[in-house]
């Protein structure tokens, strides 16, 4: 399966985006997840959804301001985000995993065996 994201962009505080990823030559495993990573970093688990219950799971530092969804007919899933800081500035990534997982190994990285390219937010003060 290959994984396409795109929307990233420079924006300021308090702004939205929309994150989007699509998936071709395959279908997604059941989770798709995305993380992020800043310069000098960890990667960063953001949010996770699957896809056939739309059961999510989100970050702590993104809980109430951030929303994945997913598109099944569109084989894409969608991150938007709200109330953007200049902490959230990073590449994101969204991943999927090459058998269902269970939630709580939606958080972990190496779970994940399919990586798109990085889209890069940036959000300025």
């Amino acid at each position: 399966v290959q994984l396409q994201a795109s929307g990233g962009g420079l924006v300021q505080a308090g702004d939205s985006l929309r994150l989007s990823c699509a998936a071709s030559g395959s279908t997604f495993a059941s989770t798709v997840a995305w993380f992020r990573q800043a310069p000098g970093k960890e990667r960063e688990f953001v949010a996770a959804i699957r896809r056939n219950d739309r059961t999510t799971r989100y970050g702590d530092s993104v809980e109430g301001r951030f929303t994945i969804s997913t598109d099944n007919a569109k084989s894409t899933v969608y991150l938007q985000m709200s109330n953007l800081r200049p902490e959230d500035t990073a590449a994101y990534y969204c991943a999927t995993s090459r058998n269902r997982l269970v939630v709580t190994g939606w958080y972990g990285h190496q779970n994940y065996a399919y990586w798109g390219q990085e889209t890069l937010v940036t959000v300025s003060s």
